[in-house]
């Protein structure tokens, strides 16, 4: 799948994506990544909760692509961020990768931590 153009200016979007794999910023990333404005890195998915929380401060909050479906979040993934005070938007990756795009490319303080489809 390929997304339509969007102006950006402090963050990276999420070009494209299949089966494993994202294209972000011309590149091909394999397996589950975390973006945060220019920065893209591995994301070792719900058990890799340091990475997530090390964004505290620094986003409003973090959509979570949870794969191809839409799914619940675990709970202890889950109450970790509650009591951090960092929320957590849950949404199937392909949707959670247009929506951190259109927020990223307005400027928001958003991340996006993408399991693969």
């Amino acid at each position: 799948m390929h997304f339509n153009e969007m102006p950006f200016e402090d963050a990276i979007p999420v070009e494209g994506y299949g089966p494993g794999m994202f294209r972000i910023a011309g590149q091909v990333h394999q397996g589950a990544v975390l973006l945060c404005g220019a920065k893209v890195v591995p994301w070792g998915g719900y058990t890799d909760r340091d990475s997530l929380l090390e964004l505290k401060g620094q986003i409003d909050f973090i959509i979570i692509g949870t794969g191809p479906d839409m799914t619940h979040l675990p709970k202890e993934f889950r109450e970790v961020f509650e009591a951090a005070e960092i929320g957590l938007e849950p949404m199937a990756t392909p949707t959670a990768a247009r929506t951190y795009n259109v927020l990223a490319s307005e400027g928001r303080r958003v991340a996006v931590a993408l399991l693969p489809v």
